[in-house]
């Protein structure tokens, strides 16, 4: 038995675990274990949308039994104090596991560059419980400073500030600008009195983007009237206050640090060559350079790629990229074939400044572009959705899209507040109970020729090279099932009238008379039996689905049936204007309709607990929350 054990549940961590899973699915001789001190992983780049209260906590978690479900891995909740490299074991206070391959995935933490007052008088930002804390935090000096009359306490309380200019201090602040107003608005404060703060050592912010991005998302940032101080030595952080340079002394009761991170504490403590602030050397196939069977992944690799200057940088994609290496190499350890070495090709990097404004530098290695504002953002939220879908597939990409587009307060999404205003749905129950009832009396009406004459046809045209007579009988038929016939005369008239009120494409008429003479006519013009059922199939259809939508039965399934009727009878030309009613109502009737008054609101949670039971359906994260 070969025994695996990947050591922390972060971007690399879960990644590895994946990829080993599927590549020892069926071997009873491996065993995959990965042990982490939550029971979640956390999305880290998502921390500041928490903190700034635009999306709920639990959207930056995902529980690590559910990853996993399915899966050839065994998650264990501890916490490992010491690795025995010599003995090949990982210890923690109640136990000890043993391991014949080890993947280091531990992550990092925040570095205070030995700054006095830094560690203890500063916010962490760099955990779940960090963002939830800075959340309370933020909420709570705002209803302080409401009710606090001293200035200049109420002033030190207004006063935010965050130290460190990267990526996580830039988000974080566009953030914090945007909640201004809301907070301002709910405890009557004046936002002209909160002040934000973006504190940085370096010369300019964001300094791994290029210049022309820098100017922008400074530019934004003062849209957003956020402070930006750099090229400022901070000296000392009080309780209370920092100091951004010898004169520069600001009072702050919330001060954050974003400023660096360097290896997790066990990392810095392993008996192991670390460079880069505490981060683990390895050799091309990201084996440690110390201990065979030993590999790092994500923030803890160091490792020059050749004909590059820099180590890997500490970024999801490169534990994206590092995942399946390591996957890799630990299979062909165990298989007795050559490892690979790693050669990544980053695709570039993107920042958020607030909830609809970021900018990115993207592409392939070699030639990237700068991109601004939407395009920016709609390049960050593929590339989370791509890394979600690897983690925990559809299940997780179908809420953050949520999260993201649809519920979002105050307009707080890329895409305006368009898709995200919500409504009570019980005032779609009369439109869906008025469509329902409309398509099951089109059905009663119709079930009736069919029962005087099952051999009728009168719901598919006549064929173009039918004889006349023939093709006027069945225009007379055909217009009856939708309005009174008053004569043959008139009836002909109207069918004309019908045909020419909801025009139909060439090419798409074409390819239903392609259709319909494969299907339903003979050579010499007449119907062949496949109409005559697919006539009564029509029919049953118009009374299931109506009587389905007014009881509110898989309403959304058949809402999208009724449209899709509706374009069957389109593409003949047989459609009434009328018709756009129908499809138009079905269209409002797919989202929600079916949630009050109606079976689905006892149906579909029964059903969505079987259905997350078939384990098919947990593997491949195919349910919703």
């Amino acid at each position: 038995m070969k025994k695996i054990v990947i050591l922390g549940g972060g971007y690399g961590g879960v990644l590895t675990a994946k990829k080993l899973a599927k590549k020892f699915k069926n071997d009873k001789d491996v065993e995959i274990k990965l042990i982490d001190r939550n029971p979640y992983h956390t999305l880290l780049t998502e921390l500041h949308e928490v903190s700034a209260n635009r999306a709920p906590e639990d959207s930056i978690k995902i529980d690590l039994k559910k990853i996993f479900a399915g899966l050839k891995v065994d998650v264990v909740l501890d916490e490992i104090s010491n690795i025995d490299f010599k003995n090949k074991k990982l210890k923690s206070d109640k136990a000890t596991y043993a391991y014949d391959y080890l993947v280091i995935g531990t992550g990092s933490k925040p570095t205070f560059f030995g700054i006095p007052g830094a560690e203890e008088n500063t916010f962490s930002f760099w955990s779940y419980d960090d963002a939830v804390a800075l959340k309370r935090q933020i909420r709570d000096m705002y209803t302080k400073a409401a009710k606090e009359k001293n200035p200049a306490t109420r002033r030190a309380m207004l006063t935010f500030v965050i130290i460190g200019a990267g990526f996580t201090g830039v988000e974080l602040v566009g953030e914090m600008a945007e909640q201004r107003d809301e907070l301002c608005r709910e405890f009557f404060i004046d936002p002209s009195e909160v002040r934000l703060i973006v504190a940085d050592m370096a010369p300019k912010i964001l300094p791994i983007l290029p210049d022309k991005l820098i100017q922008k998302a400074e530019a934004r940032l003062r849209k957003l009237k956020v402070e930006i101080v750099t090229g400022a030595k901070i000296t000392e952080v009080g309780a209370g206050s920092v100091a951004l340079g010898e004169k520069n002394i600001v009072d702050a009761q919330t001060i954050v640090w974003t400023a660096g991170v360097e290896g997790s504490e066990i990392v810095g403590n392993l008996d192991v060559q670390q460079q880069g602030r505490k981060r683990i050397v390895t050799n091309e196939h990201l084996e440690s350079v110390d201990h065979k069977n030993v590999y790092v992944v994500g923030d803890n690799i160091f490792f020059i790629p050749e004909g590059e200057e820099r180590p890997v940088p500490q970024m999801v994609e490169n534990a994206e990229q590092a995942a399946p290496v390591i996957a890799g190499n630990i299979t062909a350890d165990i298989k007795g074939t050559p490892k690979k070495a790693y050669k990544p090709g980053f695709h570039g990097t993107m920042v958020s400044i607030g909830s609809r404004y970021g900018v990115a530098n993207v592409g392939l290695p070699g030639k990237f572009f700068m991109l601004t504002g939407f395009m920016a953002m709609l390049s960050k939220h593929f590339i989370n959705m791509f890394y979600l879908s690897q983690v925990v597939g559809f299940n997780k990409v179908w809420t953050y899209m949520m999260h993201e587009f649809f519920h979002v307060e105050n307009r707080k999404s890329f895409v305006g507040g368009y898709f995200s205003k919500r409504s009570p749905n019980f005032w779609l129950v009369p439109l869906r109970m008025l469509l329902g009832g409309m398509w099951l009396y089109e059905g009663i009406e119709k079930i009736r020729k069919i029962w005087v004459d099952p051999n009728k046809i009168f719901l598919i045209p006549a064929a173009p090279y039918a004889d006349a007579t023939s093709a006027a009988s069945q225009a007379v038929d055909a217009v009856k099932t939708t309005v009174d016939a008053q004569s043959a005369a008139s009836a002909v008239s109207t069918a004309k009238e019908a045909v020419s009120a909801l025009p139909v494409p060439g090419f798409i008429y074409d390819i239903s008379n392609w259709f319909m003479d494969l299907m339903f006519y003979n050579p010499d013009g007449s119907y062949t039996f496949l109409a005559k059922w697919f006539q009564i199939g029509m029919v049953c259809a118009e009374i299931v689905f109506g009587v389905m939508l007014i009881v509110g039965l898989f309403t959304a399934i058949s809402a999208i049936a009724t449209i899709g009727m509706a374009v069957m009878i389109w593409t003949t030309k047989m459609a009434a204007t009328e018709m756009l009613w129908y499809v138009g109502a079905a269209i409002a009737c797919i989202g929600g309709s079916g949630t009050v008054f109606s079976l689905d609101y006892y149906v579909l949670p029964w059903l969505k607990k079987q259905w997350k039971r078939i384990p098919l359906v947990r593997r491949w994260y195919l349910y919703t929350d």
